[in-house]
Order: C-alpha cells, then structure tokens, then sequence
C-alpha cells in the first residue's frame, strides 16, 4: 500500500468522510426526534395522534440503533479489505489461474462482494424478522425470504454477466472507443430492462392480477384518458405476503406501460384518495420527469466512461493499492486489469456519494411538489392528496418533521407537511388567480 497515492488517499478521505458524515446526520434525525417526535403539528391534528407518533419515533429508533453496528463494522472491513490486499490476492489468484480476461473480471466482481454481502447478511434478517415483524409490517417467513435472495442472483447474473463479458471483449478489441460502446450497450440494455421488468421480472416476486373494482377502475380509466395516458392495464400487486408497507408505482413502456397498485393502499385508501395518488404520478408522466432525467442520465452516463477510460489507463490507480499491472510500451496498462481499475476508481470515490445525493435529491423533491400541485389541480381539491398522504405516512411510521439537513441528503420525497403545505399554498394561489 502507498498511503501517499492519490487514489488511496481519497479512498481512505471518502470512506471516513462518509462515515462521519452519515453519523451526524443520523444522530441529527436521532436528536430531533427525542425532542420534537412526539409533538403533533396543527396541520394534522385529530388525524394522527400522540400515540402513533411514540410508535414511529420507537420504529426509527430501532433502525437507528440497528445502524449504528452496521455501519461501524462496515468500516472496520472496508480498511481490513483493502489495507490487507484481499483485492489484490483475489485478482492474482483468478488471472493466474485462468489467464483468462472473462473469468477473472466475472470472479473478482461478484466474490469481491461476499465479506460485505456476509456481513450484512445477520442485520438484514434482524431488520426483516424482528424489526419489521414487531412493528407490524413483515409478512416475510423465512422460506420466501430465501426464495426472494436466490432469485434476486439469478436476475443479477442474468443481466450482468453479459454486461461484464461486453465489457471485457470491448477493453481488449474496440480500442480508444470502447466507452462509447460501452455506454451505448449499457443505454439500450437499461431500456430494455424498462420493458422486460414488468413482464417478466416482477412477476417472478410478485402476482398481478387485474383491478377488479368496477368503481375505482372507472375512475381511474377515466382520469388518464382524460390527460391522454395510455396504459396496457390497472393491476394489483399482492405486496401484503412480504410487507404491510404501501405505494403505487408506473412501469414500462410503450404496451408494456402498466400502472400497479399495491393491495396493502387499496385497503387504506379511499377510491378519491387513489386517485389522487394516481394523479401524482401522472404529474410526473405529464411534467417529463422521467425523459428529463434521462436526457441528464445518458449524457452522464458517457461523460463518466470517458474519464474513467482515461484513468484506468493509469498505473498508478493500481500500484497505490498494491497492483502490479503489466504496461504496454506507452506505459499504459493493460485491458487484462482495466476492469479492476473501475472497482478502484468506485472504491476511491464512493465515499463522496452523498454529495451526488444531495444534488439528485433535490431535483427529485421538486418534481414532487409539481406531480402534487398537479395531482391537485386535475382533481380539482389537494384534500384528497393530502389525505392519503396522511394516511399512507401514519400507516407506514413514517417521520413528520425530520431536520432539514437530515432531508437534503436523504429524502428524495419532501417530508409530509412540507407536501401539505405546499398542496395549500398552490391551492390559495390558484383560487387568487380566480
């Protein structure tokens, strides 16, 4: 290890920083729900009282105290993994044995993850099996839970074996393009994934069947055709058998496009309620949320393998953290490793994740109080919006006034009465107008 390469020493400033970062703000929310967790702002009162409120500060606190361990061992493995050369051992052991460029990439990326993934692996049954089982939420019995795991692999291979196989024949025979190829497999193949999830993917987890409810679905068929949405069907998505969590969710495209409602929201909400939480995601279809974040995300997409396929070219990305990579006579290094140099450069730069958060999130927050304001507006009233959310935040424990630094990096959704508040303001602003 040389403690003075760039690379190590951003792998080691980001993992700390990370950590202390994570720390703070969790402590923050810890912090501002002792004091204020239990306090029932007067927006809402008579319609979540005290007593659920001292339930929702109990279940964040034992995710809380969860998270403490978790995150410290974590750290604790991410220095032992690297400072101790495991990487390192586990490429030259494969690229010895094999010298071959497929097998090794394909057996460094998915074994490179099991001492996270076994470390993870007791706090995710202790979240799924006693948390969420006392709190009244999981469903889960250990057989599905499995099931669910093995499945989850088997899509995972499927979908990023290929991938990584591409990748490596594009590093070793598309020469100074092979970003940009890259790129577009990884463009199409996440396209792609938009229509075969619905279809084939989601139903491996969970059944679909259509809505049956005659009033609901005339309500809902009614609401897009009005705003000229066409979809391939309503259906509800048996998510009790796991959790008692709710939500509602568009996916795909073109004839695969499907609006899918979890059975857990059709129970507690009312049919004006639903659709108002349906309106909202039309807000999105009709505000171009999601085209909009793709013509951020391709762009980005290739920005971000065109420098890395500067960087992995680097010896120096590698010789920090203990490598020894063959060169051509240019100095660079060779396609055999340069998959490794993208776990490096991951390595060295995923301890400043956060701050990409905080820019994603806030951009995602905006395009919630616009899906909202137009939930609203087509609905002709926000109450029935504000009173699903109510309803959905008491239903799954949720915060109502968690700190504002604590949102920013966490949030992608604004907090409740954030939301509610701003459903008035564009209600009072629009009635003005009138």
């Amino acid at each position: 290890m040389d403690f003075t390469n760039i690379f190590v020493i951003l792998f080691t400033a980001g993992t700390v920083f990370d950590f202390a970062l994570n720390q703070f703000l969790e402590f923050t929310d810890y912090s501002s729900r002792k004091k204020n967790g239990t306090k029932v702002p007067a927006e809402i009162k008579g319609l979540i009282d005290e007593a659920t409120l001292k339930k929702t500060c109990s279940y964040e606190n034992a995710k809380y105290f969860m998270w403490i361990p978790r995150a410290v061992l974590m750290l604790i493995l991410d220095f032992v993994l690297v400072f101790c050369g495991f990487y390192v051992q586990l490429f030259n052991f494969f690229w010895s044995a094999t010298n071959n460029i497929y097998l090794t990439a394909i057996a460094f990326v998915f074994l490179s993850s099991i001492p996270s993934d076994l470390l993870e692996l007791p706090f995710e049954l202790a979240d799924e099996f006693s948390i969420e089982k006392k709190f009244g939420f999981s469903n889960m019995s250990f057989k599905m839970w499995i099931c669910d795991r093995i499945k989850s692999l088997a899509v995972n291979l499927i979908v990023s074996v290929p991938l990584l196989c591409a990748a490596c024949a594009l590093l070793s025979h598309a020469g100074s393009w092979w970003w940009f190829l890259l790129g577009t497999i990884f463009v199409v193949l996440s396209l792609g994934m938009s229509f075969v999830y619905p279809v084939w993917i989601a139903p491996l987890f969970n059944k679909f069947t259509p809505l049956e409810d005659a009033e609901l679905k005339q309500r809902i068929e009614k609401l897009f055709e009005q705003n000229g949405f066409r979809t391939s069907g309503v259906f509800i998505m048996d998510a009790s058998k796991r959790s008692r969590h709710s939500n509602a969710y568009f996916t795909g495209f073109g004839k695969t496009k499907r609006i899918v409602l979890y059975d857990t929201l059709v129970e507690q909400l009312t049919a004006p309620q639903i659709e108002a939480v349906l309106a909202h995601e039309l807000g999105h279809y009709k505000h171009r949320h999601i085209i909009k974040r793709m013509c951020v995300s391709i762009p980005l997409v290739y920005a971000v393998l065109f420098a890395a396929s500067i960087i992995v070219r680097k010896t120096c990305l590698y010789t920090g953290f203990g490598f020894e990579p063959a060169t051509d006579s240019n100095g660079s290094v060779g396609s055999y490793i340069q998959i490794v140099g993208f776990f490096l450069l991951s390595l060295s730069l995923g301890g400043f994740s956060k701050l990409q958060s905080l820019v994603a999130n806030a951009f995602s927050r905006r395009d919630e109080f616009e899906a909202d304001a137009f939930s609203a507006k087509i609905c002709h009233s926000g109450k029935p919006l504000a009173e699903a959310l109510i309803k959905l935040n008491k239903e799954n424990l949720t915060e109502l006034t968690p700190p504002r630094i604590y949102c920013m990096f966490n949030y992608s959704h604004p907090p409740l009465l954030e939301r509610i508040r701003a459903v008035e303001a564009a209600e009072e602003k629009a009635e003005s107008k009138n």
